[in-house]
């Protein structure tokens, strides 16, 4: 066995031996907090778990789009379509190791073109990967679908540097003004940091591709084709159920979103969010199992998948509002920046976002919790404000890989758990965390 297959072979090894399952880390995490809170803040405990129990049900609107998009997600994968578009695509794989790099090349695109759109989408390709190519281990395939996750924050969709962009934001009024995307999105460094990892993380797949006789097996159940949700009418059929299957009804309410989609487009420009994302993947899912009743069998059937989401959102939440009105997460920050010079600056906030993201695993609550005090130091210092901004994007996306938060919808699709693909995701944090450090530092 290789290196990288070594180093993945021993991470998969401790992971499986010490990582619980999702739901007990964040529980864990939440208990941590809670100490850490009254312990090293000027806080008490009451106030620390006033802090948690407001913050709870904080996301429930974000808990719901993440529900959404697996459901509707799995919809759409369902139709024969789509089936057929993933399967085309899957084929260009002949040997295991093509296709994991195949897979990890296909996440890291999807996601640097809508975070949201890749996570599912990359995990219905590894499912279609692993049906075509025989030998293929399962949960190294979702790993690399998982992996595509480190170029969303440098990509289109990356919430850092489109809201320094943007007008109004929380921020501007430390910077002066707001940072362009030509100086974070659309910098050298960063399409340095995005083509690396283009290059450099399907190599490592394929590195970590286990040997022949070390492969895990894959379950037939969770590779099993979508049954065909369409329904055929009787003769004397009735009213109610002519219309459960109207394709008409179907057509109309679809053309009303997509005029509305248009409109959106085209007075906002390509702003994908992750409501339009859900709506593109219900309208489509939608018109391509044709009726109204076939679509909601098939969205019946991908709502087993969500229980991991909208368990976990809640305790994430809590942790993330005592993290932030605690002011543990400014101290970290702090700390790192107090040692920080000019130059090495931007690694050093890549650091403390790295470490943040455990507990607070979301780029809009990193840059709530981190800009307040990176941005300032940032200018102090005279560092590049754009370097600023992405090493805190960096830093979230690296720490994902050792974070289950973001990788429950993956698993939900997969029919896995954490422990099955967590070995492989430190491996790529490791390699993509040199990445970015060489960007930040040397671009």
């Amino acid at each position: 066995m290789n290196g990288i297959g070594k180093i993945s072979g021993a991470m998969t090894t401790v992971v499986n031996r010490y990582l619980p399952d999702p739901l007990i880390f964040a529980m864990l995490l939440t208990l941590i907090m809670f100490c850490i809170g009254f312990l090293f803040t000027p806080h008490s405990p009451l106030e620390i778990g006033n802090m948690w129990g407001d913050g709870f049900w904080n996301l429930l609107a974000f808990g719901m789009q993440m529900a959404l998009i697996i459901v509707t997600g799995h919809a759409l994968a369902s139709t024969p379509l789509v089936r057929s578009l993933l399967r085309d695509t899957a084929s260009l794989a002949k040997t295991p190791v093509q296709g994991v790099m195949l897979v990890s090349f296909f996440g890291l695109i999807a996601c640097a073109i809508n975070w949201g759109f890749g996570l599912i989408v990359g995990a219905m390709f590894a499912k279609e990967v692993a049906r075509r190519v025989k030998g293929s281990d399962y949960p190294l395939l979702i790993a690399c679908a998982y992996m595509g996750f480190l170029s969303w924050g440098g990509g289109l969709s990356g919430s850092m540097p489109l809201l320094a962009a943007t007008p109004g934001n929380p921020m501007e009024h430390l910077t002066g003004g707001i940072i362009p995307i030509g100086q974070t999105m659309f910098a050298g460094f960063n399409i340095f940091a995005m083509a690396a990892l283009l290059v450099v993380i399907p190599l490592i797949a394929g590195m970590m591709m286990p040997k022949a006789d070390q492969v895990h097996k894959i379950n037939a159940e969770l590779l099993q084709e979508d049954p065909d949700y369409q329904r055929k009418l009787p003769l004397n059929a009735s009213v109610a159920e002519k219309l459960e299957e109207s394709r008409i009804l179907t057509f109309i309410i679809s053309l009303l979103a997509i005029v509305y989609l248009v409109m959106y487009f085209w007075k906002n420009g390509f702003n994908i969010t992750i409501n339009n994302v859900n709506m593109i993947f219900l309208i489509a899912g939608l018109l391509l199992h044709k009726t109204p009743m076939a679509y909601m069998r098939a969205f019946s059937a991908g709502t087993r998948s969500c229980a991991g989401v909208l368990i976990q959102f809640p305790f994430y939440a809590g942790i993330q509002l005592m993290m932030e009105h605690s002011g543990f997460g400014g101290m970290i920050t702090n700390f790192f920046v107090d040692i920080s010079t000019k130059n090495t600056f931007p690694v050093m906030a890549f650091i403390s976002s790295a470490i943040v993201n455990f507990a607070v695993p979301s780029g809009g609550g990193h840059w709530v919790i981190q800009g307040p005090f990176v941005i300032p130091a940032a200018q102090q210092l005279g560092a590049d404000l754009g370097k600023a901004t992405m090493a805190i994007a960096y830093g979230e996306q690296c720490g994902n890989m050792a974070q289950p938060f973001w990788a429950l919808p993956a698993l939900a699709i997969a029919g896995l758990s954490v422990r099955d693909i967590m070995g492989y995701c430190i491996t790529a944090l490791i390699f993509s965390a040199i990445i970015f450090i060489v960007a930040l530092s040397f671009f």
